[in-house]
């Protein structure tokens, strides 16, 4: 039985929603505040997390980069801001679906079925992932297996959820050019096509690994097809 648990001020839609849920079997959770989220999280371990973001006591983007710093729970955020900023914003920050208010339960619903079957999805890529080992370019060096990226220092990077998938899909095919389009379904960022998720995400992974992000040398745009990962790629 897989446990929602559900962060809004709302009180009447928070109730729909746990009844609704329950109604398919799910065990449903409920916290009206951001502190009282983070706390139920913690020591509830949800399956998945259901966040609004206008939260009256912290900015639920906010919220949800905290919840990144300790779990890998998915995390569908809620708004009545449908703006293509809000979301690639929320999406660059961690959250791995987003709905627009008013929404139906059976839409609910969906979302929660996808994000879930996704982090199955991921959990098999990461099992194989265990298998390929590390690989090294430009003196920095990827361990698959822990998920840990260094610099060419030996210093740890931390990379969200976003970064590191980006990065792999980038190994996996390096010096050659991708499209906005493969990077999307390589890094299963969003279901639906936001162009500027991915150019946020490689912005954000270029201050991470570029000595100079605005004139990068290794990730370079490609202008009209998208961007090519230059170094050359050594698995170890």
């Amino acid at each position: 039985m897989p446990r929602v648990l559900i962060i809004d001020d709302d009180r009447d839609l928070r109730n729909v929603c746990r009844v609704g849920l329950e109604a398919f079997g799910y065990e449903v959770l409920t916290a009206a505040s951001a502190q009282d989220g983070l706390a139920e999280a913690a020591v509830r371990a949800p399956d998945v997390i259901v966040l609004d973001l206008g939260l009256p006591d912290m900015d639920g983007i906010e919220l949800c980069r905290r919840i990144r710093t300790w779990s890998e729970v998915p995390v569908v955020v809620l708004s009545a801001d449908g703006s293509e900023d809000r979301k690639v914003d929320a999406l660059g920050d961690g959250a791995d679906d987003y709905m627009t208010k008013p929404f139906g339960l059976r839409e609910l619903l969906a979302r929660i079925r996808a994000v879930l079957r996704r982090q199955e999805l991921g959990r098999v890529a990461s099992h194989r992932e265990t298998e390929q080992g590390r690989f090294r370019f430009s003196g920095w060096q990827l361990d698959r297996r822990t998920r840990r990226l260094t610099d060419p220092n030996g210093a740890p990077v931390a990379l969200t959820k976003g970064e590191y998938t980006l990065l792999t899909a980038f190994l996996d095919a390096p010096q050659r050019p991708l499209s906005r389009e493969h990077l999307l379904q390589a890094t299963r960022i969003h279901e639906d096509v936001f162009d500027r998720s991915i150019d946020v995400q490689i912005l954000r992974l270029r201050r991470k690994l570029e000595t100079d992000s605005s004139a990068p040398r290794i990730i370079r745009t490609e202008r009209g097809v998208g961007y090519v990962f230059v170094p050359q790629v050594e698995q170890i």
